[in-house]
């Protein structure tokens, strides 16, 4: 049993940062957010229904999945999309599609965010630690395979959960 702790010791698998994270965040995963269900919106429902629905869930964003597959295809920044509707670029009767942001599937490698997730990585991924792609405002939460949207997981989300745990 001592050579198992030795090799562990040896061979530390996280940076110093990691480290004072997972002190922080203390072995918690994206579970404990309790992030609430992912509200989905279609391409083709119109843009005042998909505010409505973020409104009365007070979301800032809305996954977009195809109406046939279910499959992912983008999402609905609502502070964006409220830009675009104060500029005229989108009225509230054109379809989501015309103001939703796609997932550019073509030689991006995307971060698979599930409810197993550490936290330390969930912070790594919106502070741009992670696949080189930049600081992200939110995370789309799948099970492993990628198949279901459960959840979207925002970066004032991790800050209130940890506001919230005892030190």
């Amino acid at each position: 049993m001592a050579s198992i702790v030795q090799a562990h010791n040896l061979a530390p698998s996280q940076p110093l940062a990691t480290s004072q994270w997972a002190h922080k965040y203390r072995g918690a995963t994206v579970e404990d957010l309790d992030p609430p269900p992912a509200l989905s919106s279609k391409p083709t429902d119109s843009i005042s229904t998909a505010l409505m629905n973020a409104y009365e869930r007070d979301y800032t964003h809305l996954t977009v999945v195809s109406e046939d597959t279910r499959a992912l295809l983008g999402y609905l920044n609502i502070p964006r999309l409220k830009e675009l509707l104060k500029n005229g670029t989108v009225k509230d009767s054109d379809y989501v599609e015309k103001a939703m942001q796609k997932f550019q599937r073509r030689g991006n490698v995307y971060k698979v965010i599930t409810m197993d997730t550490p936290l330390e990585e969930l912070e790594a991924f919106f502070n741009g630690g992670v696949n080189e792609n930049g600081p992200q405002d939110f995370a789309v939460v799948t099970d492993g395979s990628r198949r279901f949207v459960l959840g979207v997981a925002t970066k004032s989300d991790l800050e209130e959960f940890v506001k919230r745990r005892p030190a």
